[in-house]
């Protein structure tokens, strides 16, 4: 009996104790947490990097896609990976590579290097974020359990947002940016050696059962030169951005008919056959691209326009994140339960809207309590009513047997929108600041002009995702709730 379950199940661990599945949680939510931190903790740090180091304004923008594009690329690859080798086995090396490369992006004296051990990181976040939902999913099969671990990991993953944005003001101000990825020295080393103690082995499909490896290959030169194009269009001339383009495009259509073909694809694309689940990757993409770019650009305005220092900057971001974590875990799924995901997603795609297009009247000489922080509040909660609203929509539009695929789709899809609407936002607001130097502007009211126009983009991409969520998902949702 107990042979025919480890081979009709070989990817659950075996718990002896009752404890040790909380334990495991403590140690998936501190790695997580890393990860996390790590995406937030960055903003604050922009302008003494680019100090530093020397970056330009796009080229500024690469420290965070660095992380980003080999993030949401290799997701997909690492989950199977994980399902090939065993979920703690990659758990444990993306803790290992993760750290090693926080380490190197901290002694980083030159662009380049630290552009390159950013996307080490991307890498080792990669495959620990690939692995743990499923492992959370095995430790706890119970539904009441497993919905009181996922709101801890959530709840984690809302605190992460708030500590990352704090932390890297506290530290660059306090002691310097190196340390902003220092820090995750000690958490690390911490977190490997209690993941290798507390986390139960798991056996592994064998690699002999293969992944695609040139399809993940492909995805992933197609998303990095994307945003290569978009982040230096505006340095290059218009034909070399279109052959760029054409490239990246070709990269997507090659990846696209090997999934076709391949025996393994490593990702099915019956999945876009649902109009539902489709549809809501792309309102994701435009939501987390509105998102990510205010956060950026509003970390920068902070700083560049109205003189916040690093501290304060982190500060002033902290009711953001902490409303968001508290409103998914207190209230959105009994407002999702009352009124339904379709009707939650739109009110919340209006409020960031409106808090977009407050932001796009930023002034030179603004305050933060009448020019900020309504738009802080109104983006936090319509991201806390739209996200899981968005989430259960894509979920849904999926098959019993695609459902971790179509999770990992879900989460490359926000890394991908998270990185291009910094890339356009990042590039349009530099290009416009530069632009109107050049017609004899002074720094500091261009700096603003070029801000505001990023929002004014931002809140017309949102508009864009509240357009598509109304047309696409309406029909689909009511035919599923009918």
């Amino acid at each position: 009996m107990s042979t025919s379950s480890r081979a009709e199940s070989p990817t659950r661990p075996t718990l002896p104790r009752t404890y040790s599945r909380w334990a495991s949680l403590v140690v998936l939510c501190a790695g997580t947490l890393m990860t996390i931190l790590d995406g937030n903790v960055v903003t604050v740090a922009m302008p003494a990097i680019q100090s530093d180091l020397g970056f330009g304004g796009p080229g500024l923008a690469w420290v965070v896609n660095a992380y980003l594009i080999p993030f949401g690329g290799l997701l997909l690859l690492v989950g199977r990976l994980g399902d090939l080798v065993g979920r703690k086995r990659m758990f444990v090396a993306g803790l290992a590579v993760f750290t090693a490369a926080s380490v190197l992006c901290g002694v980083a004296t030159s662009q380049g290097v630290l552009i390159a051990a950013r996307a080490v990181q991307g890498a080792g976040g990669a495959m620990t974020a690939a692995v743990v939902l499923g492992m959370l999913v095995a430790l706890f099969p119970e539904p009441r359990e497993q919905a009181r671990a996922i709101a801890v990991f959530s709840a984690v993953g809302a605190a992460g947002g708030a500590l990352g944005t704090f932390l890297g003001g506290a530290l660059t101000q306090a002691l310097n940016w190196h340390w902003i990825f220092l820090i995750n020295l000690p958490i690390g080393v911490v977190a490997l050696l209690a993941a290798v103690r507390v986390l139960a082995p798991e056996q592994g499909a064998g690699l002999g059962r293969g992944a695609d490896y040139p399809g993940a290959a492909l995805v992933t030169g197609a998303l990095m030169l994307t945003v290569y194009v978009i982040v230096g269009a505006g340095d290059r001339g218009l034909t070399a951005t279109l052959l760029l383009a054409a490239l990246a495009l070709a990269l997507f259509v090659a990846f696209a008919v090997r999934q076709a073909r391949t025996a393994r694809p490593l990702l099915r694309l019956r999945l876009f056959g649902s109009r539902l689940l489709s549809g809501a990757n792309v309102v994701q993409v435009l939501m987390i691209a509105t998102m990510y770019g205010f956060q950026f650009i509003g970390a920068l305005y902070l700083q560049r326009v109205l003189g916040y220092d690093e501290l304060t900057t982190g500060t002033a971001f902290l009711p953001a994140p902490i409303a968001i974590g508290v409103l998914m875990l207190g209230l959105s799924a009994r407002t999702i339960g009352r009124f339904g995901a379709y009707r939650v997603l739109l009110a919340g795609l209006v409020l960031v809207i409106a808090g977009m297009a407050l932001l796009s009247r930023a002034p030179v000489d603004g305050s933060y309590v009448t020019d900020v922080l309504p738009s802080l509040l109104l983006l936090a909660v319509g991201f806390a009513a739209a996200m899981p609203a968005l989430t259960g929509l894509a979920m849904s539009g999926a098959r019993a047997e695609d459902a971790g695929l179509a999770s990992g789709l879900f989460n490359t899809t926000q890394v991908v929108g998270g990185s291009l609407g910094l890339a356009v936002l990042s590039t349009l607001a530099a290009s416009r600041t530069d632009g109107l130097l050049d017609r004899g502007a002074e720094l500091i009211p261009a700096t603003a002009e070029g801000y505001r126009l990023a929002f004014r983009v931002a809140a017309v991409i949102a508009t864009g995702a509240l357009t598509l969520a109304a047309v696409t998902l309406r029909q689909r949702t009511e035919r599923a709730q009918g």
